[in-house]
């Protein structure tokens, strides 16, 4: 069998599976699984496209492999990183890749308790407040994300920041992008969140203790 012969069978066989992976991409409805098999599309359609000498495939293929594995990489980072936060010391900074920052001055509120909630920041430096329980938030914290989990996405209270400093913030939509794209990540983000509102419950039965004085009963006339 001659060069082109095999040429015309690699080239069948090439778009055979080439047909075979698109069509499994497709059926996918994570974004994992697709970097996966859009990575096996490229390996296979670089494959035959060599002996074929068709380079236009060869070259637009040889430039998505490298892009859907960094892709892929990102995706698989995320995950580990989320999920290291939630079994660790809850840090945020896995989302810092995804925000914008915004620089405060003190006295300036962030948003106000019952306004609507677009949005949730992570503190990098200065001094926040949450008004309405008077708990300060460290730098590292995550503030805002109950707004999105609450059925009216209303905030539950007033952020004020007390000493200048800059916040990173992420909108909603990008986060549920982050979900569409990895189901895994939605997951951890919900332990994360959790873990979140059971530390905050814990440092407000701690400052409620703190400012309740046991009642002395009164001695007794002898």
């Amino acid at each position: 069998m001659d060069t082109s012969h095999l040429a015309q069978h690699a080239g069948a066989a090439g778009s055979l599976f080439a047909s075979i992976f698109v069509v499994a991409t497709l059926s996918m409805r994570t974004m994992i699984p697709l970097r996966v098999f859009a990575i096996l599309t490229n390996i296979i359609l670089i494959a035959t496209a060599i002996p074929t000498h068709n380079y236009a495939t060869l070259i637009l293929h040889a430039v998505l492999l490298p892009v859907n594995t960094y892709r892929l990489h990102q995706m698989l980072q995320l995950v580990r990183n989320v999920k290291r936060s939630v079994n660790s010391d809850l840090s945020m900074d896995w989302l810092r890749p995804f925000t914008t920052e915004r620089k405060c001055t003190a006295g300036e509120v962030l948003f106000y308790k019952d306004e609507k909630a677009d949005s949730m920041f992570y503190i990098v430096s200065g001094r926040f407040r949450l008004v309405e329980s008077g708990i300060e938030l460290p730098v590292g914290a995550l503030v805002g994300e109950f707004g999105m989990l609450s059925p009216s996405n209303t905030r539950t209270q007033t952020l004020e920041c007390v000493e200048t400093g800059m916040v990173l913030s992420v909108t909603y939509d990008q986060v549920e992008q982050l979900y569409v794209q990895n189901p895994a990540f939605g997951f951890y983000f919900l332990r994360l969140a959790s873990a979140r509102l059971f530390q905050n419950i814990s440092t407000l039965e701690q400052q409620l203790a703190q400012h309740t004085t046991p009642q002395v009963a009164e001695p007794k006339p002898a």
